[in-house]
C-alpha cells in the first residue's frame, strides 16, 4: 500500500464525488490517498482542524484493503502527533454498517446521535477518539 498526498484538492474532490457531496465544504484541509497496485483504493481528508484541539475525519473507500497497519499508524500518527490534536472526530450514517463496525473495531467511540442530519433526512452518529484511546499510534 503506498501513501500519497493529495495535490490540488485532486484527491479531497475525489472522496467528496464518492460520498455524493459537494466539495464546497471541506475548505482548508489534509488529504490523503491510499494506492494498492497503482489504483487508488481510499482516501482520507483531515478537516475543521483547530491547533492542539481536534481534527475531522472524512473517508471513502471503494476497497476495504486500503484500512492496513501501515495505513492506519500513518493516519493516528498524522494527527495525535504530527497534528497535535488531542481527538479525532467523524460522522457516520445510519445506515453505513460497514463504516459502523470498522470505527468502534479501531476503537473510537460514539458520542451523539444526529438525528435527520443528512440531505436525504438520514440520522448520523458522532465517534471520536482521544489520543490517549489511541492502539494504533
Amino acid at each position: 500500500m503506498e501513501i500519497v498526498q493529495d495535490k490540488d484538492n485532486l484527491l479531497a474532490q475525489w472522496v467528496c464525488a464518492g460520498l455524493g457531496e459537494n466539495f464546497d465544504w471541506v475548505g482548508e484541509n489534509y488529504t490523503v490517498g491510499f494506492v494498492r497496485s497503482g489504483k487508488l483504493c481510499g482516501a482520507l481528508i483531515f478537516h475543521n482542524y483547530r491547533p492542539q484541539c481536534d481534527v475531522w475525519w472524512t473517508i471513502y473507500t471503494q476497497d476495504k484493503r486500503w484500512c492496513t497497519l501501515k495505513v492506519l499508524r500513518y493516519i493516528f500518527y498524522t494527527a495525535f502527533d504530527v497534528l497535535q490534536c488531542r481527538r479525532i472526530s467523524l460522522l457516520v450514517s445510519r445506515s453505513n454498517q460497514k463504516c459502523l463496525d470498522l470505527v468502534k473495531r479501531l476503537g473510537f467511540r460514539k458520542e451523539g446521535h444526529l438525528r435527520k442530519f443528512r440531505e436525504n433526512g438520514e440520522d448520523a452518529f458522532i465517534f471520536s477518539m482521544l489520543k490517549n484511546e489511541c492502539k494504533w499510534s
